[in-house]
């Protein structure tokens, strides 16, 4: 069995270890301590465990602008929730990049964020198959589409009927030459 070149072995351990810190800058940072960020169409929504409950208020969160500096200057929302989990909410949020602030009731943030709105795409009509009709197209019946009962279908039997034998009647009686 023959053993690679030292030159080859040398070669992917040099390409591993440049390939390493390249792969963990592509990794996204973290949020922060404890928040943790979602849209979904035109909401923004915020979520944490780290605020506590003090005198009933779980604490503040901000959604800010790119052109907005300070806490005080963005939307702001009052977390709600439990002892495990606090949450915020902002509806009718226009496109584009926005940060996301949560500073708990005791003073302390528990994080940053920034988040990208997209727009919705526009939903596109498709055409959708219709049902057809459950007694054909009633082809050379006259358009009605009207489902008559026995006794109007009887009725009109017995008239046709009575017509198809008066109509023999009188051709036989008219084929008949007339004696005195």
């Amino acid at each position: 069995m023959r053993n690679p070149s030292p030159v080859l072995r040398s070669g992917l351990t040099v390409a591993a270890a440049t390939a390493l810190p390249l792969a963990l800058a592509a990794v996204p940072a973290a949020a922060g301590p404890g928040i943790s960020v979602s849209t979904t169409g035109s909401t923004v929504s915020v979520a944490t465990s780290s605020c506590t409950d003090i005198s009933g208020s779980w604490g503040t969160a901000s959604l800010l602008t790119s052109s907005q500096g300070s806490f005080a200057q963005g939307r702001q929302v009052t977390l709600s929730g439990t002892s495990t989990r606090q949450s915020a909410a902002w509806s009718g949020v226009s496109p584009g990049t926005y940060t996301v602030i949560v500073i708990c009731s005791d003073g302390t943030t528990a994080g940053t964020q920034s988040v990208v709105v997209t727009a919705a795409p526009t939903p596109t009509r498709t055409p959708s198959p219709t049902a057809s009709p459950s007694r054909g197209v009633l082809g050379g019946v006259g358009g009605s589409a009207t489902d008559y009962g026995t006794i109007t279908l009887v009725a009109g039997g017995t008239l046709v009927g009575s017509g198809l034998l008066a109509t023999a009647w009188y051709l036989r009686r008219r084929n008949k030459p007339y004696r005195l």
